[in-house]
């Protein structure tokens, strides 16, 4: 704000300029304005009255005058922004393929009589582990043990009457050489020995089906797995007819599980190619590693490998269909869940990483601002790849000696100048985040 002395000087310059009865300069200091303007003030006045008033008038205004600083206005720029630099890491990393997958079961099995009957028994509760050859269910098994029974006894009379058959061939053959008996005797008395033998066998045969039909009425688990419930209960009656067989659970094997994931078709070439050129990363048993989170884990923590690829391409989705294996000793990876997988696409090889917090955005643009030696802000357009351990592959746009700015963005235009601080490591590595 002016003193009232510099505005008392200025409106009397400004009149007396006007008539050109005071010639001033704008770099004039404030005691010679001063002092002109008071002497042309008092040789404008006659008397001492009016040279006393003026003399007063001169003790009012420069009084104060002594107490303010000799600039007139000062001109005051703000100190250059602070903000914190960090230099690119240089790091050993692979390309990875991120694709969406589900979980299936290497086994799964629809259990289903194959005897019909009463239900008896339920040997098992819902959810629960199971191994093969466990009994899951009871059919009625009275009819069946008594058709066993049955069987069993038409054998022993098939062997009876065989063994009655073979002495009366033997005797018939001893006749003939005597010629006791005729040719065509002896011819019927082996017809009937043959007929033995036969009767024989349907009876073994009708006997070991009943021992089938007896044995499956204990209907038991075909696999290890774990167990859905039992859609039936006792009581009700199941059809073990071929084509119309009742269902009355399933099972599915737990460890280990597939993984089904699909590729694009450019992705697929590459690997194809990586392949061919022997630069995949495989494992020590020569299959190509693969990695996996569900929806509720970060980082991919588990851990299999690809165990085929589908034999064509969809031409609906210009894709292929992967199948990979993983170990499943927590028993989490439920036949159905989603996941994701991310499967090698390159071998290992350099790249720079910066922190997540340096990247801005001009429209569909990505960029950082990096500080050069004389602490100007610059701007550089960057490409980006995927994430490693928080931090961002960065494919284009800058090199490992620059300094980049990672935080103060905001309060910094490209070609400002900046106070830069070194970032400390715990501003330089962000938060773990999921790669993508």
């Amino acid at each position: 704000m002016l003193s009232i002395e510099v505005i008392f000087a200025r409106t009397l310059r400004l009149r007396w300029l006007k008539r050109g009865q005071l010639a001033v300069t704008a770099a004039m200091p404030r005691e010679k304005l001063m002092d002109q303007t008071i002497a042309l003030l008092l040789k404008r006045l006659d008397g001492i009255r009016f040279r006393r008033v003026a003399l007063g008038l001169f003790w009012i205004v420069a009084a104060p005058a002594c107490k303010f600083d000799q600039t007139w206005t000062t001109n005051v720029s703000p100190p250059p922004p602070t903000v914190t630099i960090s230099s690119s890491e240089q790091s050993q990393i692979i390309d990875w393929e991120i694709a969406t997958a589900r979980v299936e079961a290497i086994e799964a099995v629809e259990v289903r009589p194959r005897v019909s009957g009463h239900l008896t028994e339920v040997h098992f509760a819902a959810g629960q582990i199971v191994h093969k050859g466990d009994v899951l269910f009871v059919i009625d098994r009275r009819w069946y043990k008594a058709e066993l029974d049955r069987t069993t006894a038409e054998v022993l009379r098939a062997e009876a009457a065989l063994d009655n058959a073979q002495r009366i061939s033997r005797r018939a053959d001893a006749l003939l050489k005597s010629h006791t008996i005729s040719q065509e005797e002896a011819d019927e008395r082996r017809s009937e020995l043959a007929e033995a033998v036969a009767a024989l066998k349907s009876a073994d045969a009708a006997r070991d089906s009943a021992q089938l039909d007896y044995e499956q009425s204990e209907v038991r688990s075909p696999i290890s797995g774990r167990i859905s419930r039992a859609f039936l209960t006792e009581g009700n009656y199941v059809s073990g007819v071929p084509g119309s067989n009742t269902l009355l659970t399933t099972v599915m094997s737990v460890d280990p599980v597939y993984i089904y994931a699909t590729l694009d078709e450019a992705a697929y070439l590459r690997l194809l190619r990586l392949k061919a050129a022997g630069k995949l990363p495989l494992d020590q048993n020569g299959n190509l590693p693969i990695q996996m989170e569900l929806t509720d884990e970060e980082g991919f923590p588990r851990s299999g490998y690809i165990e085929s690829f589908d034999n064509q391409v969809s031409a609906d989705t210009a894709s292929i269909t992967v199948r990979a294996v993983f170990p499943n000793t927590d028993g989490n990876l439920t036949p159905g869940l989603f996941a994701r997988v991310r499967i090698p696409a390159s071998a290992q090889h350099s790249a720079l990483l910066i922190s997540e917090t340096a990247i801005c955005t001009d429209q569909s643009q990505k960029y950082v601002l990096v500080v050069d030696q004389n602490d100007i802000a610059q701007y550089r357009k960057v490409i980006l790849g995927g994430l490693v351990e928080g931090k961002r592959i960065v494919s284009e746009g800058i090199t490992a000696s620059d300094q980049i700015i990672v935080v103060g963005q905001a309060r910094v235009q490209p070609g400002m100048k900046v106070l830069p601080q070194t970032a400390t490591r715990s501003a330089s590595m962000p938060q773990k985040q999921k790669e993508s």
